[in-house]
């Protein structure tokens, strides 16, 4: 074998060699994370910062990766058949067969073998790598794929800036590494890596939360009026006492006469605690902070921006016509995104779902439409109009008493308790199929 045709070979397979090396990368660089390079930069990884660049400039490198395929494809096309051609002849010319009939099939052979190693070993394989080790083959090939771009800048200058001048024409402007996700995007993400084990079902169910976060309003997470206990101000210290000992809160709104239209603050109990048992004098005036009014409408992000700022833990909510409509507080709010908080004053509290039997769940009245939604499968047309299921439930039954009853869709609804014309607490029998 003779000197020349043992240089063909080895610049055939470094040609398939170098055609894998730039669809790897082709592949690799469109497929990497970019948050992902970023974190590698902060662990101290130097390989992620040639990564970095590369990915960053994703057009650029992108034509460098089809200049090396192009020119590799050239030169297999140029070196593969004839070389494969004169490792033939000796066996044609050992076999007898003629140079016509050798040139045919020394041609089909070389071509079918270049072709196979070039889409197999150059093509399919470093592809299905780059998409399965995107991070690693990265790592591995960004750098010498950067010194490459550098290289041949005046050639992929050139060749690129054609191109792009070709796609204005028709108005595309050129490909970027778009990283941004929509909020639907995320939540789909965030379910796959919890089912690959990335992270545990309470991180997704604290990430899911905070996506519905950005979209309640106070009215969905507040203390309605008819629920918020309130101090007078011209109240004896027996009567707070009794109050503060029945509810255990630690701030309550502060009355003019009683009225709940006429809030003109707030108490916080721990200091007029500690004042009444050192045996001071108590005046319920002394104690009142001034409490920050917002819309019932107002989003919870807001409202918690406003107590931020105002530095208090409680915010009263009007309606539309300047009438106390509820409260909120810090607590209603965090319970938002880490679910419900308990203390040990709270053992009398029921959770707003409660699953009694295979088909039967009780909720309390104030749980929201979406949250039953998500729990049973069942679909509320209204829940645009109505937030609550006691809301609902009043807006399909004229008579709102206990073990009123609703069936809608297979579904049975009762009212299991009532405060006045309030539904406090409501059982669903779901269909049987």
């Amino acid at each position: 074998m003779d000197i020349i045709l043992v240089t063909n070979l080895l610049l055939v397979v470094l040609l398939i060699l170098l055609t894998a090396f730039f669809v790897g990368s082709e592949f690799a660089v469109v497929k990497v994370r970019l948050s992902r390079l970023d974190q590698l930069i902060d662990e101290g990884n130097k390989k992620a910062v040639k990564a970095k660049k590369v990915a960053g400039e994703l057009d650029y490198y992108l034509s460098a990766c089809q200049l090396g395929i192009t020119v590799t494809a050239l030169g297999l096309g140029w070196l593969g058949k004839p070389t494969v051609e004169r490792l033939l002849y000796p066996l044609f010319d050992s076999l007898g067969v003629s140079q016509a009939l050798a040139a045919v099939i020394s041609f089909v052979a070389a071509f079918s073998l270049v072709t196979f190693l070039h889409v197999v070993i150059g093509e399919l394989a470093p592809k299905t790598l780059a998409i399965q080790f995107a991070e690693k083959m990265t790592l591995l090939l960004a750098p010498p794929l950067y010194w490459f771009g550098k290289l041949m800048f005046p050639f992929i200058w050139t060749l690129n800036g054609s191109a792009r001048m070709f796609l204005r024409i028709f108005g595309v402007e050129p490909a970027t590494h778009d990283q941004a996700h929509s909020e639907e995007e995320l939540k789909i993400i965030m379910a796959q890596s919890c089912q690959s084990g990335e992270i545990n079902q309470t991180e997704l169910t604290y990430m899911q939360k905070i996506f519905t976060f950005d979209e309640r309003v106070a009215q969905d997470v507040m203390v309605p009026r008819t629920e918020m206990v309130t101090l007078t101000k011209d109240m004896t210290h027996e009567e707070i006492m009794n109050i503060v000992k029945t509810y255990k809160h630690t701030r309550y709104p502060v009355t003019e006469d009683g009225d709940k239209d006429k809030i003109i603050g707030f108490v916080n109990v721990k200091k007029l605690l500690l004042d009444y048992g050192s045996g001071e004098h108590i005046s319920l005036e002394e104690y009142i902070q001034p409490v920050p009014f917002m819309l019932e409408s107002t989003p919870v992000q807001q409202v918690l921006m406003n107590m931020k700022k105002e530095q208090v833990h409680v915010t009263l909510l009007v309606d539309e016509y300047g009438g106390s409509a509820g409260m909120v507080t810090m607590e209603d709010i965090l319970e938002e995104i880490v679910g419900e908080i308990r203390d040990e004053f709270d053992s009398s509290e029921t959770r707003d779902i409660n699953k009694v039997e295979d088909r039967l769940y009780h909720f309390n009245g104030k749980t929201l439409l979406s949250e039953i939604e998500n729990a049973l499968g069942v679909l509320f047309q209204e829940k645009e109009q109505i937030d609550t299921i006691g809301g609902w439930l009043q807006m399909h039954l004229v008579d709102i008493q206990p073990h009123g009853k609703l069936e809608k869709e297979g579904y049975h609804w009762t009212i299991l308790e009532t405060d006045h014309y309030q539904i406090k607490k409501v059982a669903v029998h779901l269909p049987t199929n």
